[in-house]
């Protein structure tokens, strides 16, 4: 049977709600032009960061096994929404900026291409409504 994942989202009151998400309490919230407080994040947001948790853990575990060493590692998703409603990402770029000496590029696109066309589940589905590009950026220190 195929596994399913569920969540559940409560009103709290005006604009405000919460959710859980692997036990971790989550406010969701609108800014105070629409009704809210601004008492947490919007929800659109959330599939920039699905999209760069996943592939970042992705790239790190395989670059683990690959025994390739970075000193940091930040993974950036800008998304670029259509002007009419509904107000939609149209469009996803992921930026992998690696930071360390003598890092073999080869194995760096390798990871990037694993995780994007292999084991990235956000990557899989996003690529079906909307296009998602990518870039890796090596920062060597000083």
């Amino acid at each position: 049977m195929a596994k399913s994942e569920i969540i559940k989202t409560s009103w709290i009151n005006e604009m405000a709600f919460e959710t859980i998400v692997n036990g971790h309490k989550i406010i969701i919230d609108a800014e105070p032009g629409v009704g809210g407080r601004d008492r947490g994040p919007r929800p659109k947001p959330f599939m920039l960061v699905s999209l760069g948790g996943c592939t970042a853990m992705d790239v790190i575990s395989i670059l683990m096994k690959m025994r390739v060493e970075v000193d940091k590692f930040n993974v950036t998703v800008e998304g670029f929404l259509t002007e009419e409603h509904s107000k939609q990402f149209y469009k996803m770029n992921v930026v992998y900026e690696f930071t360390g000496k003598n890092l073999p590029m080869d194995k760096l696109k390798k990871a990037v291409e694993l995780s994007e066309e292999r084991y990235c589940g956000v990557t899989a589905v996003y690529k079906r409504a909307l296009e998602v590009t990518s870039e890796i950026k090596v920062i060597e220190p000083e």
